[in-house]
């Protein structure tokens, strides 16, 4: 078990340096990431390191703090969004090895203006392919299972 330092420190804020441990689970309880098996997590809040809805939970706690957080798909990774879903041309998928390749849940990506757009085929037609740009946890509730280790204020002086 970790060791936690005591809850007299500072406060988490706006521009604190927190370090913590967390693993992020599905309803049911499947791990789909964790840092409680190595090195802690540090990070600047507001540095898009962790979710907003995340960030906002933690502001006001102290070190010490331990808790597992619900948090809604829309405070989490969003709601599933149909526009997200599209029929591309399946020429554009020639440069794959062999066509036999496309099949459901193979993830795809695609050259967009700021780097990789990964995708999930979604079916796969005669003359189109489906694919879902939604994040794979878009539409589900996540819970986050976090200790704060410490706190710093990182504010400029």
């Amino acid at each position: 078990m970790d060791e936690l330092i005591a809850s007299s420190g500072e406060k988490i804020g706006p521009t604190s340096t927190v370090t913590l441990h967390f693993s992020l689970l599905q309803p049911g309880g499947k791990e789909i990431d964790t840092t409680r098996n190595g090195q802690p997590a540090t990070f600047t809040m507001g540095d898009g390191s962790l979710l907003p809805g995340f960030e906002a939970v933690l502001l006001g706690k102290r070190a010490g703090f331990a808790e597992q957080i619900v948090l809604p798909a829309a405070d989490a990774f969003g709601e599933k969004n149909p526009a997200n879903v599209q029929l591309i041309s399946r020429d554009r998928f020639a440069q794959m090895d062999g066509e036999e390749a496309l099949e459901e849940g193979l993830v795809v990506f695609f050259q967009a203006p700021d780097g990789e757009l990964p995708g999930v085929v979604v079916a796969v037609y005669e003359d189109t392919v489906k694919v879902d740009f939604n994040h794979p946890l878009s539409g589900t509730d996540v819970i986050f299972d976090v200790s704060v280790l410490s706190v710093e204020d990182s504010a400029p002086a």
